[in-house]
């Protein structure tokens, strides 16, 4: 009999117990699904229903997001997550894999695939390529070591603070359609379900561990960043969305630092959720790709 949904399955890595959904089909070619931040892996119910005969999907929640444990240091820095999609694809077995990722989840996909690039058939990153040139300009005007002091001023200020509350799951619901205006009112209430847990006084909260929202200022050098973009090997798209507020790499000047095996792909009238706001036509250009 066909499961409607994925089944729930649990891996370790760096000592983290994280959660991944799986849609059957272990016969089929390896298909991952990665979640951008604030987000969780049942984001992905809708094209995990279109792919799933064709695809052994795995959608895993990053760490400190969705039903994965939040990281008990609090530090939500890019490479320990890369570390975690490495230990998933090596545990499961499942190199040479397809990947698709949003936002954070393509930063941490593109990363991956750049230390790995054998194990990585084809990739696609919706708007994952982190700040644009612009943005890294201003945060350099700030000087690193004035960076590393305002990471540990910010931490102190984010353990002061208490997870948000909603009164009503429609509170919730609410504030997932403003912050996201292009959903319909089903896509909206689905991710919604998935994105709340019910408190012990009938109140809702986000899921995601609030630290996740606080960026570390320790990474690897754009240098090292633009070495990685340029190990990947395998046909790859990366897609922009033309409403979004995410730097197109076409126009700002990130292109130069990948091979001719990466394109890029624009949505009309879609903004950063472009798989959500214009599905068909995305559904329609991975089919093809892929």
């Amino acid at each position: 009999m066909t499961l409607n949904g994925p089944a729930s399955h649990s891996y370790f890595s760096q000592r983290l117990k994280l959660h991944y959904a799986d849609w059957g089909n272990e016969d089929k070619p390896p298909l991952i699904l990665l979640h951008g931040g604030r987000d969780h892996c049942r984001n992905w119910d809708w094209v995990a229903q279109e792919l799933r005969e064709d695809w052994h999907i795995i959608a895993p929640d990053v760490r400190g997001h969705g039903d994965s444990q939040w990281s008990t240091d609090g530090n939500y820095a890019i490479m320990p997550m890369v570390t975690d999609l490495a230990q998933l694809i090596h545990q499961l077995d499942l190199s040479p894999v397809t990947i698709v990722a949003h936002s954070m989840g393509g930063n941490i996909a593109l990363r991956y695939t750049g230390l790995y690039p054998d194990t990585v058939r084809k990739l696609v990153a919706i708007e994952g390529l982190g700040p644009s040139p612009d943005m890294l300009a201003e945060r350099n005007k700030i000087g690193e070591l004035q960076r590393v002091r305002d990471s540990i001023e910010e931490k102190r200020r984010s353990a002061g603070r208490q997870v948000k509350r909603y009164p009503t799951f429609d509170d919730a619901l609410n504030r997932m359609q403003d912050a996201n205006q292009h959903l319909s009112d089903e896509q909206a209430r689905h991710l919604t379900t998935h994105a709340v847990i019910r408190n012990e006084d009938g109140s809702y909260s986000w899921k995601f561990d609030p630290y996740v929202q606080h960026w570390d200022s320790i990474d690897l050098s754009q240098d090292a960043i633009h070495e990685l973009w340029g190990n990947i090997s395998c046909p790859t798209q990366l897609h922009y969305g033309a409403d979004s507020w995410a730097s197109n790499p076409e126009g700002d000047g990130r292109m130069q630092y990948f091979g001719d095996n990466v394109s890029v792909k624009e949505f009309a009238d879609a903004g950063h959720w472009l798989h959500h706001d214009q599905f068909d036509e995305f559904v329609g250009t991975l089919r093809e790709f892929l």
